[in-house]
């Protein structure tokens, strides 16, 4: 943002004094016309301390679709755990019946389905009304503690456009107490640390440190003092944010560990938090653990972390001392907790909050005299028809997505098109409704593998750049157009929103293209979580390929073919193009650019986009495994 900053975009949009008052309109809730049930909300207070936890919203402000994965595979010791469980067999394990609400929420069964009874999920507007109906059945909000666990500012055009300045008052009206990141340092440190600094709750991390060099000569420090010394929390210890805070709830003392995403150097590019270091940190978390026990004597000691479901299982096993982690990352809804029993014989209780504002967990503890008597949990699906908008959010959102596209407001770029010729004085909301094609069937992301909407994407770099092969990366954000509907320029924003969208086209060797594969498998399949990345497999356009998840690093790949038929050779040299690239900024057009006009060149005269291949690889050895159903590729 060059030429207003932050504080000031709030202020065009008049938020601080007209929020209360705009007029707003809004669905009604009917929960009885959407099949749920009056006391579905209903959550009475089981202790007297409360938790409410929220995460992976990436940018969502509306309510979405957003389909869960028929295919999540685990491997060593999370073979057939929740999350890796899906379908019918997930429903048994948590208790639910087909055709449920819960069954739509929760799996990707009958989806076009449910969608159409149960209809869209998440908001802020149906968020914010459920927190305080949540803290109200709690006795009040001095019992409650509203956490959030990151990638909440990314995701959406008008988080791009806004550098993540929407959500930020979104949380604030939200009642977000705490948060952590990963998505939220893709932005500049600078921008970071202005939200922080805009931020009413507190951003913690105990594994994001500032660099020995940053420090050298206190230059860094001067760097932070316009933020109020946020973004050095110690510069004797190196803590960019403060590691823990202590909350009081409903009279207990409860500390609240961050946790970061611990390989957010090596998933996204460094230039844009040049001074900052992160990594799991396993051994500084067990030593904070012991002095926040010693020093500060709390009731309960939870995490909030961005490590990914099966990193914290681990993490609950290795660090003595916790009572609960509030997880996120790997965008799992796992409506029961997995109960960890750690090294001291302890149990921690993981759970993980799923995405796109899609639920809310709740955790009540009862703590009597200085420790936890107790803990409940339950997970709420957030449905927009069976939650009335909140007023105060509603005419918050609205206000935001009326801004005009401008310079003040928008960080210029050379090689987005719209910007120069459509965008400009057009509003958010303007851009964003734009209809570009009918989706002649689902078109969906999540899932360890090739997606409908990744097709898309796949084949719009391949458009674009003339290639023969497509790559794009497994990320689990993104939500879901259904069959029928039209393809709006939002939901390609939800696909492709980041601060380093570039697409670029290579040369490279059928040798590389198999390494690259091989890797990315890698970090999906290797038995330790500790060495997973949390994403999905890379998504490949233009070619297919068997892969075998048992097997080992350089094993699993095999089989790799064009879509003519030919044979993928080591030393032959393919055309191959892709975007969002982490270690150099390419030269390409935008991809919400790219992905745009490949849509309207290529639908049909009945405006229908229409899909003639999806690349589902082949899977082997995957056939036992209950994390995988529905499968519409091959397997064996």
């Amino acid at each position: 943002m060059s030429k207003l900053n932050r504080r000031d975009f709030l202020k065009l949009l008049g938020i601080t004094t007209a929020a209360g008052s705009l007029p707003i309109l809004y669905r009604h809730a009917n929960a009885s016309m959407s099949g749920i049930s009056k006391d579905f909300y209903t959550v009475p207070m089981r202790g007297n301390a409360r938790i409410l936890h929220i995460t992976d919203v990436h940018g969502q402000l509306n309510p979405v679709y957003f389909r869960e994965p028929n295919v999540n595979l685990g491997v060593g010791d999370a073979f057939g755990r929740p999350p890796h469980i899906v379908g019918e067999k997930f429903l048994k394990e948590m208790k639910f019946k087909p055709g449920t609400p819960e069954a739509y929420a929760y799996t990707y069964m009958d989806f076009d389905k449910g969608a159409k009874k149960y209809g869209r999920m998440g908001g802020y507007a149906h968020i914010k009304t459920l927190l305080d109906s949540l803290r109200k059945q709690a006795g009040d909000t001095s019992n409650t503690l509203t956490l959030d666990g990151g990638d909440l500012w990314q995701g959406s055009g008008t988080s791009l456009w806004t550098r993540g300045v929407d959500m930020v008052e979104a949380s604030n009206i939200l009642g977000v107490d705490v948060m952590v990141g990963h998505w939220e340092f893709t932005y500049k440190e600078n921008e970071v640390l202005s939200n922080v600094a805009l931020f009413k709750g507190d951003f913690i991390g105990q594994n994001v440190r500032v660099k020995d060099e940053s420090l050298i000569g206190g230059s860094y420090t001067k760097f932070v003092e316009q933020f109020d010394g946020r973004g050095l929390y110690d510069e004797d210890t190196g803590h960019a944010f403060q590691p823990y805070v202590i909350k009081n709830v409903g009279g207990a003392r409860i500390a609240v560990i961050g946790q970061a995403f611990p390989r957010t150097a090596n998933a996204n590019p460094k230039e844009f938090f040049p001074d900052w270091s992160f990594g799991l940190r396993e051994e500084d978390m067990i030593e904070l653990v012991e002095q926040i026990r010693e020093d500060e004597n709390p009731d309960a000691i939870v995490l909030l972390s961005h490590n990914g479901m099966d990193v914290d299982i681990k993490m609950a096993e290795n660090v003595p001392g916790l009572n609960a982690v509030f997880g996120g990352h790997t965008h799992d809804g796992i409506p029961q907790p997995i109960k960890v029993k750690n090294v001291e014989g302890n149990t921690c209780w993981v759970t993980n909050a799923g995405s796109n504002g899609k639920y809310i967990g709740v955790m009540d503890f009862d703590i009597q005299d200085g420790k936890v008597k107790d803990m409940h949990y339950q997970m709420l699906p957030v449905f927009e028809d069976a939650l009335p908008a909140d007023k105060e959010m509603q005419a918050y959102i609205n206000q935001m997505r009326n801004k005009k596209y401008d310079e003040n407001i928008v960080e210029s770029r050379a090689n987005d098109r719209f910007y120069n010729e459509i965008r400009l004085g057009k509003t958010f909301k303007e851009i964003l409704d734009e209809k570009l094609a009918i989706a002649d069937r689902t078109l969906y992301r999540r899932g360890n593998f090739m997606g409908t909407w990744d097709q898309v994407l796949c084949n719009a770099l391949r458009w674009e750049h003339k290639a023969d092969i497509s790559m794009s990366a497994g990320v689990r954000w993104g939500t879901t157009t259904l069959k029928g509907d039209w393809i709006t320029m939002e939901d390609v924003m939800t696909q492709c929103s980041m601060t380093y969208g570039e697409t670029y086209v290579v040369d490279m060797k059928g040798e590389d293209i198999l390494t690259i594969l091989e890797q990315v498998a890698d970090n999906l399949f290797d038995p330790d979580p500790y060495l997973q990345s949390g994403g999905d497999m890379v998504r490949v356009g233009g070619l297919d390929y068997a892969i075998d998840p048992s097997k080992k690093l350089f094993e699993r790949i095999t089989n790799v073919r064009l879509d003519n038929g030919d044979v993928l050779q080591k030393d032959k040299t393919y055309k191959v193009s892709g975007w969002a690239l982490v270690d150099r900024t390419p030269d390409g057009r935008l991809m919400w650019d790219v992905v745009h006009d490949y849509i309207l060149a290529n639908k049909g005269k009945d405006n229908v986009l229409r899909l003639e291949k999806i690349n589902h690889p082949e899977l082997i050895n995957v056939s036992k495994n209950p994390g995988i159903a529905d499968y519409p590729g091959k397997i064996s």
